[in-house]
């Protein structure tokens, strides 16, 4: 794992809103992260703020594969949505886990068209066990050949 990585809980956009990660395997196949309640991540009517909660889930799984799969693969992330289901009142918490069952299908999905947009489904918690949002993430995977024909095809953008 690199320094970057193991440090990731000082990068600006956790740090900033609060953000700290509370487990890191060292294969990346299992974090857990936990926002405590401030007046610098509080909405108007003082409760977590929805761009907190959304960034609570930002980069892991995107990190996670694209560390998995390794170096020859293009791993981004590609959209997300959340769904807020109760008032975030104090610390909330998401695990990410990549299991090998699911790392399989990715690497099944890759092996058979080249590329795979993977879903996830992150369930933010408060301390009571609650689900106090649910969000989506979509991470595009593709091997290297077949991100560049892709590209090819749009136009060489992105």
């Amino acid at each position: 794992m690199s320094w970057w990585l193991r440090h990731i809980g000082w990068w600006p956009p956790l740090f900033g809103t609060g953000i700290k990660v509370t487990r890191l395997d060292k294969d990346l196949r299992a974090i857990d992260v936990e926002m405590p309640l401030r007046p610098w991540n509080r909405n108007y009517v003082g409760v977590q703020f929805g761009g907190s909660l959304f960034a609570l889930t930002d980069p892991f799984y995107m990190i996670m594969l694209a560390t998995n799969l390794g170096p020859e693969f293009v791993v981004w992330d590609k959209a997300a949505s959340i769904r807020y289901k109760k008032p975030g009142l104090g610390r909330v918490r998401a695990e990410f886990r990549l299991t090998a069952e699911r790392l399989a299908e990715v690497w099944a999905l890759l092996e058979g068209e080249g590329r795979a947009d993977v879903k996830f489904l992150v369930e933010v918690k408060d301390d009571a066990g609650g689900v106090v949002a649910e969000v989506e993430r979509v991470i595009y995977c593709a091997t290297k050949k077949a991100h560049e024909e892709r590209k090819k095809l749009r136009g060489g953008g992105g």
